[in-house]
């Protein structure tokens, strides 16, 4: 994508893959001297793998404070290790994109919104990872790898972790109580460790874009619970690949919970893609009351269920509705889903 960018640009451009070894020594230790005759009249540096090189922070800072009039776009596989290069060097000269698993919204621009919609079960057990999208029939191989891969080499070379066991026991155990409410405690006994070694691995792994932590909503219910959170996963392939269950959704006794982390994941990706500040919550009482999703921005509120039967009827609490009698209540089937994860467009 960035390449394409590139090509269509006005100006010229460097590429360099610090895959290449005499990319990674030239500019682990580059001066500013020697970067100027490097980069000579090019407006653009776009560095890939960025994370392979020692000390990039450091090089980064020199291009944009010794050679102010370049642009430099770097990117990497691994964006745990990159960011933990750059974040201090770079503090007030970047701007950061993470680039997310693709979302329905692109999905539905490039298919067409009604060949996107007949990919829904697909989608909802293979996920929307690009390589998966465009590997038909290749779909469990490559998240076998992509789930070894992703968890199980970058990030345990990273941030000193010395039990792969552990995170692999972490990672299965909230895949198994997904759409359920999570317990660092109740992991931590599953799992053999302590709730804060579950909490540090757990956090890794939202740095990691593994995962992400959903909060209990709480402002006028005496019983709503405070301190609650759900964890779902970005994409719900890598989750299936995790517990190794890549049934169609008709033959599924998890079809409610995957279609939770779909719709909850999706509604992710389009705030981040759009750039829009929505606080994202569930909410529950210690009555068992629940409502699945609830969003906040501009001093709106939406609350939402979500019901895989489009035939089942679903009742909002009177509690909650007492005390937020300004929400947007609704209910998202797979009759109406798009525009839950469209409406912003």
């Amino acid at each position: 994508m960035i390449k394409e960018v590139l090509r269509i640009a006005d100006v010229k451009y460097l590429t360099l893959n610090a895959d290449e070894p005499d990319v990674r020594d030239l500019l682990q230790e580059a001066t500013s001297t020697r970067l100027r005759t490097f980069i000579g009249n090019n407006k653009i540096v776009f560095i890939d793998e960025a994370q392979r090189i020692a000390n990039i922070g450091l090089t980064l800072k020199l291009l944009i404070d010794e050679i102010p009039d370049i642009q430099v776009i770097a990117t990497g596989s691994s964006s745990l290790e990159l960011n933990s290069s750059i974040a201090e060097p770079l503090t007030g000269r970047k701007f950061q994109f993470n680039l997310l698993p693709l979302s329905f919204s692109e999905l539905a621009s490039y298919h067409g919104l009604l060949k996107e919609r007949r990919f829904l079960e697909h989608r909802m057990v293979y996920g929307s990872y690009p390589d998966i999208v465009t590997s038909t029939g290749q779909e469990e191989e490559l998240l076998r790898l992509l789930a070894d891969s992703y968890l199980f080499k970058d990030l345990l070379n990273l941030e000193g972790i010395k039990k792969p066991a552990l995170l692999e026991k972490i990672v299965k155990a909230l895949a198994l109580q997904l759409g359920s409410e999570v317990s660092f405690q109740e992991i931590g006994r599953l799992v053999g460790a302590d709730s804060h070694t579950v909490e540090r691995y757990i956090d890794l792994l939202e740095k990691a874009f593994v995962l992400f932590r959903l909060p209990s909503y709480n402002r006028n219910v005496r019983n709503e619970i405070k301190k609650g959170r759900k964890i779902y996963f970005f994409d719900n392939g890598i989750r299936n690949a995790m517990i190794g269950n890549f049934l169609p959704v008709n033959k599924r006794t998890d079809t409610g919970a995957l279609w939770e982390n779909y719709l909850v994941s999706e509604r992710f990706k389009i705030l981040a893609n759009k750039g829009i500040n929505a606080a994202s919550y569930f909410w529950r009482t210690s009555q068992q009351q629940e409502i699945d999703y609830i969003e906040e921005q501009n001093q709106m509120f939406l609350a939402c269920e979500f019901k895989w039967n489009p035939t089942k009827k679903k009742s909002f609490p009177a509690t909650f509705q007492r005390a937020y009698p300004e929400a947007d209540l609704r209910l998202i089937t797979p009759e109406d889903y798009d525009q839950f994860l469209t409406e912003f467009e």
